[in-house]
């Protein structure tokens, strides 16, 4: 079950950003950078550090601004199932669990994610600073929490999924109304 939630909570980051957490999970491996990491174990080390460095820190500044966020959020939408993907299998190793079944779950978690954060991208026009850091800091804490309090980073990840079932509930629910209105309107 542990382990369970600590793919769930780093399948969460990686809806969030793509390079952060898989630069986090590699260097929270040690010496053996990304050497226990599914796909990423066969890239070298130095030119993985490389490219996700530079990917991360092009996420964190380039989502500052609203043209920024746009590119972006169209790299994370086809990525992060990957990414997702491979954060699940990267943490939970040690599970009974079929791989095939953890990457899809981590995949589509992240999938969910990346959706509901590209709706309200649309919804309000562009995502407030506050809400950038925000993620930020939430997707850091989630792959931190996969490693050191799983039962903690999992409870987060299922209030995200649930937050993101709520929205889409609530976008819905403006949708309908805007068209009965215009409807009512003729």
């Amino acid at each position: 079950m542990i382990e369970i939630l600590a793919m769930l909570s780093a399948s969460a980051a990686a809806g969030m950003r793509i390079g952060i957490p898989l630069l986090i999970i590699g260097l929270l491996q040690g010496s053996n950078l990304w050497s226990q990491t599914p796909i990423l174990s066969h890239i070298s080390s130095p030119i993985l550090l490389g490219c996700l460095t530079s990917l991360s820190l092009l996420e964190f500044f380039a989502s500052k601004k609203l043209l920024g966020q746009r590119i972006m959020q169209v790299v994370q939408l086809f990525l992060s199932p990957l990414v997702g993907a491979i954060m699940g299998l990267a943490v939970a190793s040690a599970t009974a669990t079929p791989n095939w079944l953890i990457a899809l779950i981590g995949g589509l978690l992240a999938l969910v994610l990346q959706l509901v954060q590209i709706g309200w991208f649309y919804r309000l026009r562009g995502l407030p600073l506050w809400a950038v850091f925000l993620q930020d800091t939430l997707c850091i804490a989630l792959v931190l929490f996969a490693f050191d309090a799983p039962w903690q980073g999992g409870l987060i990840a299922l209030i995200l999924l649930w937050f993101a079932v709520r929205s889409a509930k609530q976008w819905y629910d403006w949708r309908f109304k805007s068209q009965v209105y215009v409807n009512k309107s003729y």
